[in-house]
């Protein structure tokens, strides 16, 4: 559910799969493992990058998608996780979720998700465990990171040259507010199990899951690399290979946040907001200029979740 559960070398032969997959569909050769079958897409929080590439991904390799959405089906009726799990998973391979609106519940309901899966496979009601997928959760968004760690390699030819590259992971001003903790989580948690000098910027207040910060420390000693965070956008540019100007929600507004949305405080979460645009406004030079872009190393080393300008 999160890469930092992950070993090294799990997370090598995932770029290595995902490197050969690219390379037989650039030649027009069938990547298809399945014949048939589905796999299952559940989004809880709105999505159109990963939704497709999730969907083209089940594709490449021989499934078709179904969506499931949870207000059209019997979990508004009162039925269970569990139930729903292996319901649906008997005509499933894979199962992908995204669920990252809520702090402290995306990453246990996947979890929840999962253990349902075991035990239904333990005791035999299903004929196999589905594969399921972490589409982004409230802790680390991992096709996301795991995709920029393939497009690093690629890019610098191999992950042995990542040793010792600086990445800034930068918060940027973005005139709206609320946005996850998991991209950037996903990114210092990732790159610093390569030997990266992983550097983590932003504002005053705008810190990240102290827990996610820790295993960012410790992944950083084991790998030989190094995890620093400063207040600065252009100390954390200054003489990077690669920037990731990212903006995100502090984590203790994410936290009000999923205090207002779980009582249905319409109000309270407009005041929060109002609040929360505000505070933003006063980072407005926080931002990817050209000017910036001139302090990195070579001056071509952007990163981005999405096509963004």
């Amino acid at each position: 559910m999160l890469t930092w559960e992950q070993t090294p070398d799990e997370l090598k032969q995932v770029l290595d799969v995902a490197a050969a997959l690219k390379a037989l569909r650039a030649e027009n050769i069938s990547t298809k493992v399945f014949n048939s079958g589905l796999g299952i897409s559940v989004f809880r929080d709105n999505s159109t990058r990963t939704r497709f590439s999730y969907a083209s991904a089940l594709n490449l390799l021989g499934l078709a998608q179904q969506d499931l959405d949870e207000g059209k089906s019997q979990i508004a009726h009162g039925e269970t996780v569990r139930e729903t799990a292996n319901m649906i998973s008997f005509c499933a391979d894979a199962i992908g979720i995204r669920d990252d609106m809520y702090l402290g519940a995306g990453n246990a309901y996947m979890r929840e998700v999962g253990a349902a899966l075991d035990d239904g496979y333990k005791q035999g009601v299903l004929p196999q465990r589905p594969a399921l997928v972490n589409l982004q959760c409230d802790i680390d968004h991992p096709t996301q990171s795991m995709a920029d760690l393939a497009w690093l390699r690629e890019h610098f030819g191999s992950l042995e040259n990542l040793k010792g590259k600086k990445i800034a992971m930068t918060w940027a001003y973005s005139p709206s507010y609320g946005k996850p903790l998991s991209v950037p989580q996903g990114i210092i948690g990732l790159m610093t199990r390569f030997g990266m000098d992983v550097t983590l910027a932003h504002p005053e207040g705008y810190d990240l899951i102290p827990d996610v910060v820790e295993v960012a420390k410790n992944n950083a000693k084991a790998s030989g690399g190094s995890f620093r965070q400063v207040t600065s956008m252009e100390e954390a540019f200054k003489d990077a290979d690669i920037v990731y100007p990212k903006s995100w929600a502090p984590y203790k507004v994410m936290e009000e946040r999923t205090e207002l949305l779980r009582a249905n405080d319409h109000e309270g979460l407009k005041a929060l907001e109002k609040q929360c645009l505000a505070q933003n406004a006063q980072h407005k030079d926080w931002h990817c200029t050209e000017e910036m872009m001139e302090l990195t190393r070579d001056g071509e080393a952007p990163v981005h979740a999405l096509p963004a300008s």
